[in-house]
């Protein structure tokens, strides 16, 4: 579909949207994202800032702690048992691993400390407490399709969910 000048992000929108992040003064991630707006699909305190920004339209916003990834969690910081690793599963401090609970949930987490029973991880995104600047520009703007409105979500690709039932990132 062709796009139109005076297009604003909204509800059933697909936007490409340029962005530079920044973290206590130091920018840690840039690139284009593309998602469909509205449904959740980019950290909220993002997603209602460019509500109403038009094609080619250009905003720094900060987003606090508390409208991207939360607050720190004391709580997410847990022990357990290296018996529970399989044999060949090298844990290393300060790396970030993808582990599988006995559920079949998917998530990360960071050794924080290993001792010879145990290993201390952080289960809160690495983000987690911080504040986060982006500048933004608007790059692109579309209606979304039928099928892209039904799944909320991109047809093609990874929407990081973490769900062992989800198919779309293999």
């Amino acid at each position: 579909m062709a796009e139109k000048k005076d297009c604003a992000i909204e509800k059933d929108m697909v936007v490409t949207l340029d962005y530079n992040l920044e973290v206590e003064g130091s920018e840690i991630d840039s690139g284009p994202i593309q998602f469909l707006h509205g449904y959740g699909n980019i950290i909220p305190g993002l997603e209602s800032e460019i509500e109403g920004m038009k094609l080619g339209e250009e905003k720094e916003i900060l987003v606090n702690a508390r409208n991207a990834y939360g607050p720190y969690d004391p709580d997410l910081e847990i022990d357990v048992a290296l018996s529970t690793f399989p044999e060949d599963f090298e844990v290393q401090l300060g790396r970030q691993m993808r582990l599988q609970d006995g559920k079949g949930h998917v998530f990360t987490g960071v050794a924080v400390a290993i001792t010879d029973d145990t290993v201390k991880l952080n289960l809160n995104h690495p983000l987690a407490g911080k504040d986060l600047l982006f500048k933004t520009k608007v790059k692109e703007l579309r209606p979304a399709t039928d099928e892209e409105i039904e799944r909320g979500r991109l047809a093609n690709g990874c929407s990081g969910c973490s769900s062992s039932d989800c198919n779309d990132c293999n």
